[in-house]
């Protein structure tokens, strides 16, 4: 069947990992904690402290105590849904101020543009959380490229080395999972997609191969066409 969307990873596919290791985790460190009391008289910031509380177990966290854990999760580079969508808020924040400057490589850039020009539905799907991703492609050194996304997935959809969550991804996409080509740097990811029925690239921007996948260096030789 025709590849008619285009699901993709962002860290390591369509962004540099030292982007997100080298500038995005350290400004949220250095910045999420003001951030917090600044703003921990808004609702979307107490709901996310209120399943801080819940996921860590410790209920009677208050304030400060939350901001040690969440700080704590962001030298683990753990995947909490409510540190992902606190660390959106700050980098929305440092976004809008001129801060921050999402990293797509010109090779990707390009590739969307061209794909989306084409008639492809272009998807994302990154363990960070939508309004982070929002932003990265919205303010990217490449120009704001949000208008050629028809939707963004996070770990809402679930864990990204699990094929349910590749199957709800192409429910809520609409299309039969073997229309969507998903693209990834990591294998186990690759494998799950490919469990679900999606057809599968993977992205070796130092060379190498992914077992069990097709293999590229660069956006700019892959034709969803042809797949």
């Amino acid at each position: 069947m025709p590849i008619k969307a285009i699901l993709t990873d962002i860290e390591g596919t369509t962004s540099a990992v030292s982007f997100v290791f080298d500038v995005l985790f350290p400004y949220a460190a250095a910045h999420l904690p003001d951030f917090i009391r600044e703003h921990i008289d808004e609702a979307r910031v107490a709901e996310q402290l209120a399943a801080v509380q819940r996921e860590s177990g410790e209920m009677d966290a208050d304030p400060e105590r939350c901001i040690e854990i969440l700080l704590g999760w962001i030298a683990e580079d753990r995947k909490a849904t409510p540190l992902k969508a606190l660390q959106g808020m700050v980098w929305e924040q440092g976004y809008r101020a001129g801060q921050l400057r999402g990293h797509i490589y010109p090779d990707a850039a390009d590739a969307l543009r061209h794909w989306h020009a084409e008639g492809f539905r272009l998807y994302v799907y990154s363990s960070g959380s939508i309004q982070a991703q929002k932003l990265i492609f919205g303010c990217s050194e490449a120009g704001d490229l949000s208008p050629l996304f028809s939707g963004y997935f996070d770990t809402t959809s679930g864990p990204k080395r699990e094929a349910d969550s590749y199957r709800r991804i192409a429910a809520a996409i609409g299309l039969p999972a073997e229309e969507i080509l998903f693209l990834s740097d990591v294998v186990q990811e690759l494998d799950a997609a490919q469990l679900a029925g999606m057809q599968t690239i993977g992205l070796a921007r130092e060379g190498g191969v992914l077992e069990g996948h097709d293999t590229v260096a660069s956006f700019a030789v892959i034709d969803p066409a042809r797949v």
